[in-house]
């Protein structure tokens, strides 16, 4: 008997595919292409014309960012698979979150090319075995989006996972990314940190220098005490030249 084939006695078998659970590559081209169709004739889409209907089968794995500063966006929206991985609610926490902090650093230097080319970026990522925590490899796609102001601070974005999630919460590291230009034969801007505002130029970091003459030392100022002693009081005895003593008068 085939997979496919039941006894007239047997439940039908239910396979997950055909409920529409995306999982994996098929996750992400859904996601792309959504992000593809929305932009249309533009270079970024904005976050007003994003529908969840869009990416129905993808939405557990789907998220929407909000840059708050150089390298740094936090979680508007969120699907359920961020959830679980986090075993918590994820709206409003950073999007670094998910990471361990040793690739933090270079998850907000991808996150600011997103916004400042702005780009596309799929990043890698592996959260190592541990005690009930299974080795874990996943994926995530940034996408670029306009605000409402016209500025691209926000980003459509999805995370998928491969293997057993175990005890929440699961964080990766960052094991490789790749940056990829909105419209087909563009540049793109290679992550950096300079590009999230934190480079250092030249051999090092100087310190600013005033470009203004420094000034001279102020003197200290000298206290007139008054005489103490005779002698103090007749080394201050002053002659005025030219004037005459006032005269006695008769009485």
């Amino acid at each position: 008997m085939s997979d496919h084939e039941t006894g007239p006695d047997e439940p039908p078998v239910i396979r997950l595919s055909d409920h529409g659970v995306a999982q994996g590559d098929s996750v992400l081209r859904e996601m792309r292409r959504y992000w593809t169709l929305l932009r249309g004739g533009r270079a970024v889409p904005a976050r007003s014309d994003v529908d969840p209907r869009g990416f129905s089968r993808s939405i557990d794995h789907a998220f929407i960012l909000e840059r708050i500063a150089p390298g740094a966006a936090r979680i508007r929206l969120a699907g359920r698979h961020l959830i679980d991985l986090m075993g918590m609610e994820v709206r409003g926490m950073p999007i670094c979150a998910f990471l361990n902090p040793s690739s933090r650093g270079r998850l907000s230097d991808v996150l600011e090319s997103v916004f400042k080319a702005p780009q596309i970026a799929e990043l890698r990522l592996a959260s190592p075995a541990g005690y009930a925590r299974p080795a874990l490899t996943g994926r995530m796609l940034l996408m670029p989006l306009r605000s409402d102001l016209g500025d691209v601070t926000r980003a459509l974005g999805c995370l998928v996972t491969e293997g057993e999630t175990g005890v929440a919460p699961r964080r990766f590291d960052l094991v490789s990314d790749h940056v990829m230009p909105v419209i087909e034969g563009g540049v793109t801007l290679a992550p950096s940190p300079s590009v999230s505002g934190f480079a250092e130029t030249g051999d090092g970091f100087r310190p600013r220098v005033d470009p203004r003459p420094a000034r001279p030392p102020e003197r200290p100022l000298a206290v007139d005490l008054p005489p103490s002693t005779p002698e103090e009081r007749r080394a201050r005895f002053q002659v005025v030249q030219g004037s005459k003593p006032p005269q006695a008068r008769d009485g």
